[in-house]
């Protein structure tokens, strides 16, 4: 098959350091490949992935501009490449020059959908688009809106994360995310404070508004005490080497996640969760097999207390058996096939 993928154009594919969604892309291209299609990518023109290039011409995904000028593009890569099916990972405008044409369509959410869009997309391509949501959460949101819709996991590459069986009794605490109020640093903070564990924060801030204000009075007064450190952002090495060696990954969001990628990296080390039952995490975390999802902070030293209780194998297997990218590029495939 002819596959033509699109991504968002803020972030090339794969990105240098953060940026889930395009690595899934950057993934899913190199699956397909294997498997004998051929891919093609409409994204950022620094992107590297190993497809043929159609570059944006805008990029910010917000502009009403640069919006008008990516249907363009993505228009005349259609007319270029000839796919036999359009994989849409970025803003469902772009595909509104090709909405009415039989070409089969997909359109997948990593956030939550607009009703609004949803409706109107549905009811101009009628049965040659097909939308799908990286988690049951996502889909039951778009559903309300009506079109057919598919749930198919975000995936994680086995190959980068290394499984670690076992790790010191004494090992840390790890939180690995964007550091602003909904991923719950300053809650991961407490916890390892209540419990006397060490914590390691990674990931990026802001130094303005009201992140910046949150990182400043909540995250920094806490710091350089020797219990809890941040180390700063991290690259794919070092992020597997952190994940690995950690007791357990402490993320207790307060917001509806979409899926986060960063809990399946986590147990693809083998290394237990604690978080939140709220957005996805309960289709990721199995209660008491691959971690805890804890409602309130005596709750989350009670699973830091019993985090030995987790078999590391467990949380790999999890990974291997549902969030692999080589499990995800076969659901996609069979859906391009329908």
């Amino acid at each position: 098959m002819r596959i033509l993928i699109t991504a968002d154009p803020e972030l090339p594919v794969p990105p240098q350091l953060y940026g889930g969604i395009e690595r899934i892309i950057d993934l899913l291209v190199m699956g397909l490949q294997d498997r004998g299609h051929q891919v093609a990518l409409v994204a950022h023109p620094e992107s590297t992935s190993p497809a043929q290039l159609f570059p944006w011409r805008g990029k910010r995904s917000q502009s009403k501009l640069d919006t008008l000028q990516n249907m363009f593009t993505l228009w005349s890569a259609v007319r270029e490449f000839q796919p036999d099916v359009v994989h849409s990972f970025s803003r469902i405008f772009y595909m509104l020059p090709i909405l009415r044409s039989p070409i089969p369509k997909i359109m997948s959410y990593q956030r939550k959908p607009s009703d609004h869009t949803v409706k109107l997309a549905s009811q101009i391509a009628g049965n040659s688009l097909t939308f799908t949501g990286c988690s049951d959460h996502i889909c039951q949101i778009g559903r309300k809106a009506g079109g057919t819709w598919q749930t198919i996991y975000n995936c994680v590459d086995l190959e980068k994360y290394t499984f670690q069986a076992n790790v010191n009794h004494d090992a840390t605490l790890v939180f690995l995310s964007r550091i602003e109020r909904i991923k719950g640093a300053h809650t991961a903070i407490e916890i390892a404070q209540k419990t006397g564990k060490r914590l390691r924060i990674a990931g990026n801030h802001s130094e303005t508004g009201e992140e910046g204000k949150y990182w400043r009075e909540q995250i920094v007064p806490h710091l350089d005490n020797g219990q809890i450190e941040y180390i700063g952002t991290v690259n794919d090495e070092q992020k597997n080497n952190l994940l690995g060696q950690a007791l357990a990954m402490v993320v207790p969001i307060e917001w509806e996640e979409p899926f986060g990628i960063v809990f399946a990296e986590a147990l693809a080390c083998g290394t237990p969760v604690i978080s939140c039952p709220r957005g996805a995490l309960p289709e990721i975390i199995r209660q008491e097999i691959d971690g805890y999802l804890i409602e309130t902070i005596d709750e989350a030293c009670l699973a830091v207390h019993n985090i030995s209780k987790i078999n590391r194998h467990n949380c790999r297997q999890r990974v291997e058996n549902k969030f692999s990218n080589s499990i995800i590029t076969k659901q996609y495939e069979q859906i391009y096939k329908m």
